[in-house]
């Protein structure tokens, strides 16, 4: 049972078990690493400081694992937890600073088990999940910003913000509710000197090498985003977009609210008073999901759900916050019963469909793919494979299982100022136009086409 003496050593096994439950479960049943994981191995190993699609830092995150482990899955499983944990425990140092009673931090974090972007989906590490880190440190030491003004705190905010928006540009959202609470408390004389300015500086900084790339590759990562949003044109799409969204976001909150529902005494609606931790909370939790709603709205921009995953970090927090003073904290066993069903039903239903469906992509066959294109190079070519050529997923594999970690990269003249008489090359694509133009050795494993290009 939860009490006040052993809380924090049940706050260390929960964070312990969440980690091993999700490193271990899609470890075991997956044969494949995930789209966005291989996609982010395949940038990073060619780094720069962007990419068509997204900033650099997911790429740097796995990179820097590979450089460690190698080519071994669970290493990226374990990575994604770490940024997950890494959220939850910012999180919960926020929590103890904004309540007296020790159970609400633990709780806060406990709920989020409730929301399924920080369980079921987590596995797949990738820049929403390389968000989170820097989303829970940028909303702590805003706090600490507001509440110590401490030059090191500006810094440190500054360093976050920076590498959440390396992580992906939807970090902008975040941002403009922290600066917006900032020169909110000025203009209400709440906070006295523009010392945050320190973070913004050094958020340009650290931001600073990614927009040279931009400005040198013709915006290219913004153009991919707006893109994506899938806007027609069409007028209806301002209603029909948003209106989709906000019933998927209900929907995706469901089990957390079901599940925050047994801590209250009465379910009953409360007046809302408004102190210096609901302000905060309006800024840094309910402003960046109204600015998404409100995105959608104007630009009939169609949100796609996964981008939502570090929007919620603080929805435990926040319901708490709301309701701290018709929680039931002597009797805890509904609230248990219920955390349990879902932290174990998660990964139960994980492995189900890992074991169900065989057409997934991490059933994908890309480590035997990669033996034999590598025993086919082998029995023709004497130099090593160095450069494979096509797109994130079927190049970006081969990237990642063959033995020389060749560069990835989605088309060859990207390469050619740097490429070196020696080096071993394998196009992946269209088999049908591969056949007719290969200079080298082809081959077919369907349905894609590989071309190598070696020195016999």
């Amino acid at each position: 049972m939860i009490n006040k003496q052993n809380i924090s050593k049940i706050y260390f096994l929960f964070l312990s078990t969440h980690i091993f439950i999700w490193t271990f479960v899609p470890t075991i049943f997956n044969i494949n690493l995930p789209l966005d994981t291989i996609e982010a191995l395949a940038w990073g190993s060619n780094m720069d400081w962007g990419f068509e699609k997204h900033p650099p830092f997911s790429a740097f995150a796995v990179d820097f694992f590979y450089r460690i482990f190698g080519n071994q899955d669970w290493a990226y499983y374990l990575l994604s937890q770490i940024f997950v944990v890494s959220a939850f425990i910012s999180v919960f140092k926020l929590a103890k600073e904004f309540f007296k009673n020790v159970y609400i931090p633990f709780l806060s974090i406990l709920l989020l088990e409730g929301i399924f972007f920080y369980n079921y989906t987590s596995p797949e590490f990738n820049v929403n999940i390389s968000q989170l880190p820097f989303w829970g440190l940028s909303i702590y030491f805003s706090w600490r910003c507001i509440k110590n003004d401490k030059l090191l705190d500006h810094v440190l905010l500054g360093l976050f913000i920076g590498l959440g928006f390396l992580s992906k540009y939807l970090f902008l959202y975040l941002i403009f509710g922290i600066y917006s609470l900032f020169f909110y408390l000025l203009q209400k004389k709440k906070i006295k000197s523009y010392n945050f300015l320190i973070s913004g500086f050094i958020f340009l900084i650290i931001i600073f090498p990614h927009l040279l790339w931009l400005i040198d590759n013709d915006y290219k990562t913004l153009m991919y985003g707006l893109n994506r949003t899938g806007n027609s044109g069409n007028i209806i799409d301002h209603v029909i977009f948003p209106s989709t969204f906000i019933l998927k976001q209900i929907g995706i909150l469901l089990p957390f609210v079901l599940m925050a529902l047994t801590l209250l005494k009465k379910i009953k609606l409360r007046k809302i008073i408004i102190d210096e931790k609901i302000v905060f909370l309006i800024f840094t939790f309910v402003l960046p999901i109204l600015l998404v709603i409100l995105t959608s709205l104007l630009m009939g921009a169609k949100i796609r759900t996964m981008w939502m995953t570090p929007f919620y970090l603080l929805a435990g927090f926040a319901f708490l916050k709301i309701y701290e003073k018709n929680l039931n904290l002597t009797n805890l066993k509904k609230f248990i019963f219920s955390f349990l069903f879902l932290f174990l039903l998660s990964p139960t239903i994980y492995a189900l469909v890992s074991v169900s469906n065989d057409s997934k992509r991490t059933d994908y066959q890309g480590k035997e793919i990669a033996r034999l294109v590598q025993n086919k190079w082998d029995d023709n070519f004497r130099n090593e494979i160095k450069i494979v050529v096509g797109d994130e997923w079927f190049a970006g594999n081969l990237s990642y299982h063959l033995k020389s970690r060749p560069k990835w990269t989605i088309e060859l003249k990207n390469e050619l100022k740097n490429l070196k008489v020696d080096e071993g090359i394998v196009y992946t694509g269209n088999p049908k136009i591969l056949r007719n133009v290969c200079p080298g050795v082809y081959g077919t494993i369907k349905p894609v086409g590989y071309c190598m290009i070696g020195r016999r």
